[in-house]
């Protein structure tokens, strides 16, 4: 059994891969290292046939992308170290053992930070470098607590036990955020080491816009807390505190008065603010229930107060409280003759709880089909 696989996804690379195979050959001769190559090719070029008359391992991956053609070289590895690099030049393979060594040393996942280390004029372009991979790996180091600061880097080595635990199954760009995510959910130790970072060999293929979307939609479905509970908490809390304050005082704002429009407007604000917060509450049952979202501390103090009775006792009893103070109203207009109305401001809130209590009584049936169908 070899001790590295190196494995290289390809997509028409016949500039840079013949390169990219010799680099690694030599840095194996020259470390001793027991090492194989698997390239996971989709070209249309020569590329394959120069890889094999190199010696590297072809696999090729039955449909495109990205992320399959690399879950693909894996199920081909054998070694006990794993390392990932595009075969495009850009990354300089010499730098492996640099990649290697904290393996060796107990660490799960090594990551070669771009930004970190040297990076050549006119490698990456400046929407990507100052813009576009910044933010991304805030927002992972926000929603994640991933502590990396090159989230999107090719270029990483980790055991092969470490694969395993990792669950990786998506098949485009938004992979290398996959591998991050998981390996800060399974606990695994990352380091970064610094690396150089070169112009490439031939076309791109790489989307700016396309690419960076499917990195932030596919964090954003995975971190309910971020996506729903935090806007839709924000939303109702101020909602619900103008529509009570409203009912029983008039409420004047830097000298502006908060009138009755004001009122409907954060009544819909807290039954929107409601609405996120349930879905952010089905999205990490249904996540969970899927192996691919563990509870977060807001879902789990849910889950743990508030089963189907009780959730479904407490939507009634809202309810029936709209319903109550609704149907004073109604009493007291039928009593006048029809000639009185009463304040609408009290009609406000009185139909906010009956939405919200009819909400949280269905939603909790909901809720408890989610968690039996784990």
């Amino acid at each position: 059994m070899p001790e590295v696989s190196v494995v290289l996804p390809t997509r028409n690379e016949r500039e840079g891969i013949g390169e990219c195979i010799r680099t690694i050959q030599q840095v194996f001769e020259r470390e001793g290292i027991d090492g194989e190559i698997i390239v996971a090719d989709s070209s249309t070029d020569d590329t394959p046939s120069i890889a094999r008359s190199l010696g590297a391992r072809v696999v090729k991956p039955d449909r495109l992308g990205y992320g399959y053609a690399y879950r693909v070289g894996f199920a081909s590895a054998r070694g006990r170290y794993i390392v990932m690099g595009d075969a495009d030049g850009t990354y300089d393979f010499s730098e492996l053992p640099r990649l290697l060594e904290p393996l060796k040393n107990g660490a799960d996942m090594v990551i070669g930070s771009r930004f970190r280390g040297t990076m050549e004029k006119g490698a990456m372009p400046w929407l990507h470098r100052h813009i576009g991979n910044p933010i991304l790996t805030w927002l992972l180091n926000v929603f994640f607590k991933a502590g990396v600061s090159d989230a999107h880097s090719g270029f990483r080595a980790f055991s092969s036990e470490a694969l395993q635990r990792m669950r990786l199954r998506s098949s485009g760009m938004e992979f290398a955020s996959e591998m991050v995510m998981e390996a800060v959910r399974r606990g695994l130790r990352i380091e970064e080491v610094p690396i150089t970072y070169r112009r490439r060999m031939g076309d791109s293929k790489l989307n700016s816009f396309s690419d960076g979307w499917r990195h932030l939609k596919f964090m954003l479905l995975h971190t309910p807390k971020h996506l729903y509970y935090l806007p839709g908490l924000v939303m109702f809390t101020l909602g619900m505190v103008v529509v009570l304050l409203m009912s029983v005082f008039d409420v004047w704002v830097g000298g502006v008065h908060l009138g009755i429009h004001s009122m409907f407007a954060a009544s819909l604000l807290a039954i929107l603010g409601y609405q996120l917060v349930s879905l952010g509450l089905f999205s990490a049952v249904y996540g969970h229930g899927r192996g691919v979202l563990d509870y977060d501390r807001i879902t789990h103090f849910i889950i743990e107060h508030a089963p189907l009775e009780r959730g479904a006792a407490v939507g009634a009893a809202i309810f029936l409280l709209g319903f109550v103070y609704t149907a004073y109203l109604v009493v007291q207009w039928v009593g006048s003759g029809f000639t009185y109305l009463p304040v609408l401001k009290h009609d406000v809130l009185a139909f906010t709880l009956l939405v919200i209590g009819a909400q949280t009584f269905f939603f909790s049936f909901f809720l408890s089909m989610l968690g039996e169908g784990k």
